[in-house]
């Protein structure tokens, strides 16, 4: 995805979330304001941390990790919800490899089903977007005794380790082959060995792992006899190469397929092999395999049978099928279908010993929670109402409910509620309603205790232990009193969300900051950031982090901070919201865009004479097409890793919401911003990493010449060897926001003018 992809009411300010700073004495100033060097080269706001943390598979308690007393690592812990008792499980000692000084540094572990057992994730490297590879040791508790995974392999090499269902085996990929490793004599069985550059087995290939989300690539049955895995054959697919020219005498090039709109993608199919070693026995889709996705598959409620989600290319059809893991044979027991896309669904739960699953639905024009049967059949629809089902927290069964995130009422915010698994009833909003803002849990499998977390706009997050259903706070496991603190030291004008009327029945929802001697009869240059691409939101409830504060600091330089979310973004606003954007992404997007700053340059604080706007990747490319296909409105654009040209970007993202350049290639023109190229007058800074994986540098290279041919003046700065982040290297994310930031002085001059002077 390019991404690190709202009810009635009108024009009004719902909600002061930070007061003006008032006068400040001299002493009290200098530390009320931001700095770029505070925000990105300090420690001064960095919050605190809490887990991973894992239920019990009972839900009697959780574990998690925490700074042993020494300070050399993180030991293992274990809380009772009730008592809060904390017991040490795991001490550090017990993580030092025999003849090492330095005990392992756990990046992610898992639990044996008896708990006897503890598989540690370290020394891990980065594959594309995230450390999926590393080395995997064996913690036996009872005796002591840590032993490494693989140890003939590669260090740093293995990949998605698992326990069996019983915990006497682990199952790993090893480059692009599946093992399966018998720990008591440490006797290690190769499942596949057909694994190469081109055919990846037990994971995924680029564009899948980026789009699906789909790294880890092969899971056990529930009796530990067989393993289900995807198999890639990448042969065929174009590569795209990478120029690295700063890390070695001559230039490095680093190769791999990367599938553009409309180009060949992979081959994908479904095997089913035994645990103990046999041949693969593939499932038996029709069909050009090039043309279909796989983006989920499972073991379907036994041992027997794997259900999978299979989509056509367009990914306006998604079916589940179920096949059968001793002969391959396959059923389709239902077929979503939409006249623009389907989404994947994360939210397959069994039910009823496997006789029903869960399923996410738009079909009645809201995102729903259904019941269908294993056999097929009509589904049956129990959480009904206009409203969108955000995600599912946890099916519980022996309890009958279904418990969800949503927010009926303010598309900005999320909540907790839970529903009856039989549809009846009324939805139940768990969260207070005085804890608004962006509400996540982690559900405990009884659902009798979640761990909450809770923040909201310009305030950190608490994490909080909670009973349910009555939601009473239990303990707090993570308050964030320094960073609050720091926060709220910090000089700070009037922030508030609100609501902007484009058309009639069309309001957009965002949010507003304005400077801490905020005068409303002086006009202030207004900044805008943009997303605007069906993968985010932006205008969200919640806190932000440095982006946030590097936005408060804009406000204490003179500058009204906005963002406002378009038509097309994921905001729980229903279908039509959602896919209205079908293939006129850039179009309709900034359109919307457009109409809101008419708009809002008709508020008097707003000087219309200085309008500016900002966004990364899809944000990037919304700032492009804001500057070129509205050149009167905007007068300085920063785009970070845009997307000039769309027919550039990967085949999954691109067409799910564009459709296929070969049957559309008009759209997809109108969409891309570098058509419009030539139209704009505004200030334009292009900023991009060379080393983008996600976001080729080549787009920015094809839109530098189209504005040398039209004899547009911009300004740049390519990144050397920087990914879509653009954070490698010593000093780059303060050198990156210096950047931004002086552009946006130079072009957008801060502060305010009164009223008589803009208008003259």
């Amino acid at each position: 995805m390019i991404n690190d992809k709202l009810v009635k009411r009108s024009l009004v300010a719902v909600v002061i979330l930070a007061a003006g700073a008032g006068s400040l004495n001299a002493q009290d100033r200098d530390a009320s304001l931001l700095t770029l060097d505070r925000i990105f080269n300090s420690r001064e706001f960095l919050p605190d941390f809490f887990g991973p943390a894992r239920w019990l598979s009972d839900g009697s308690g959780y574990t998690t990790l925490e700074r042993s007393p020494d300070g050399l690592g993180r030991e293992m812990v274990r809380y009772d919800p009730a008592t809060g008792e904390r017991e040490v499980i795991v001490p550090i000692s017990y993580l030092t490899p025999t003849g090492e000084s330095s005990p392992l540094w756990i990046a992610d572990y898992s639990w044996s089903s008896d708990g006897t057992r503890l598989l540690i994730f370290t020394n891990t490297q980065r594959v594309w977007r995230r450390n999926t590879r590393g080395d995997y040791w064996l913690l036996e508790l009872d005796p002591w005794k840590l032993n490494k995974l693989g140890a003939d392999m590669d260090p740093a090499h293995l990949m998605f380790a698992k326990f069996s269902p019983d915990g006497d085996r682990v199952a790993y990929v090893y480059k692009n082959d599946v093992y399966v490793e018998e720990l008591s004599e440490g006797q290690i069985t190769r499942l596949t060995d057909d694994g190469s550059e081109t055919l990846i087995n037990g994971t995924s290939d680029w564009v899948n792992e980026e789009e699906f989300d789909l790294r880890d690539g092969f899971r056990w049955s529930p009796d530990g006899e067989r393993i289900a895995y995807w198999q890639f054959d990448i042969e065929g697919v174009s590569e795209f190469q990478l120029l690295n020219n700063t890390d070695s005498l001559y230039p490095k090039i680093t190769s791999f397929p990367y599938p553009k709109a409309g180009e060949q993608n992979s081959g994908i199919r479904i095997g089913i092999v035994a645990a103990a070693g046999a041949e693969t026995r593939w499932l038996e889709f029709e069909g050009d395999p090039r043309s279909h996705y796989i983006p989920r598959m499972e073991w379907a409620a036994g041992s027997d049978e794997v259900v999978v989600q299979r989509m056509n290319r367009l990914q306006n059809t998604n079916q589940v099928v179920l096949g059968d893991a001793e002969t391959g044979d396959i059923r389709t027991v239902l077929t979503e279908a939409d006249k623009a896309w389907v989404d994947v669904v994360n939210d397959l739960h069994w039910l009823d010993g496997g006789r029903y699953f869960t399923w996410i639905s738009e079909r009645d024009g809201w995102r729903h929670v259904y019941l269908v049967s294993r056999t097929g059949g009509e589904a049956k629809l129990i959480t009904p109402g206009e409203f969108d089902v955000i995600s599912v927290q946890r099916v519980d069964e022996s309890g009958g409910w279904l418990y969800y995130i949503a927010s009926p009422e303010n598309p900005t915010q999320r909540f907790l509620y839970r529903m009856r698994l039989d549809g009846s009833g009324k939805p139940e909003r768990l969260t207070p309603n005085d804890e608004g803002g962006t509400n996540r849990y982690q559900v405990a499998p009884d659902a009798r205790w979640a761990l909450h977390t809770r923040s909201s706009f310009g305030e950190p997050a608490t994490v909080q232990l909670v009973s349910l259903p009555e939601h009473e706070g239990v303990r707090t496991l993570v308050d964030n009193a320094g960073l609050r603190a720091q926060v709220d030291s910090l000089a700070r004008g009037p922030s508030d969300f609100f609501r902007v009327e484009i058309s009639e029945g069309v309001a957009l929802d965002g949010w507003q900051m304005k400077p801490p001697d905020f005068d409303p009869n002086n006009q202030y240059p207004v900044l805008f950031y943009v997303y605007g691409e069906p993968w985010g939101q932006t205008a969200a409830d919640s806190w932000d982090g440095a982006r946030y504060l590097w936005h408060l600091y804009l406000t204490q330089q003179g500058y009204v901070v906005m963002t406002v979310d378009n038509r097309g973004t994921p905001a729980p606003r229903g279908r039509e919201w959602r896919k209205i954007i079908y293939r006129r992404i850039g179009v309709l997007a900034a359109s919307d865009q457009a109409r809101a700053v008419r708009e809002i340059t008709e508020w008097p604080y707003v000087d219309p004479g200085r309008i500016g706007i900002w966004g990364w990747s899809g944000g990037g490319s919304m700032t492009l097409n804001a500057m070129f296909r509205y050149p009167d409105l905007y007068h300085a654009g920063l785009a970070v890793a845009p997307v000039p040209d769309i027919r550039l970007y990967d085949t999954i993202y691109q067409e799910r919401y564009m459709g296929l350049p070969q049957d559309n290639g008009w759209d997809y023109e109108q969409s891309s911003p570098i058509t419009f190229a030539s139209r704009l007058e505004g200030n334009l800074l292009l900023v991009h990493g060379t080393g983008d994986d996600n976001v080729h540098y080549q787009g920015t290279e094809e839109l530098i010449n189209v504005l040398i041919e039209s004899n547009k003046q911009f300004t740049m700065m390519a990144y050397p060897n920087r990914s879509h982040g653009i954070f490698e290297g010593q000093g780059t994310t303060l050198h990156l926001f210096t950047l931004l930031t002086e552009f946006l002085k130079e072009n957008l001059p801060p502060g305010p003018h009164t009223a008589e002077a803009t208008s003259h």
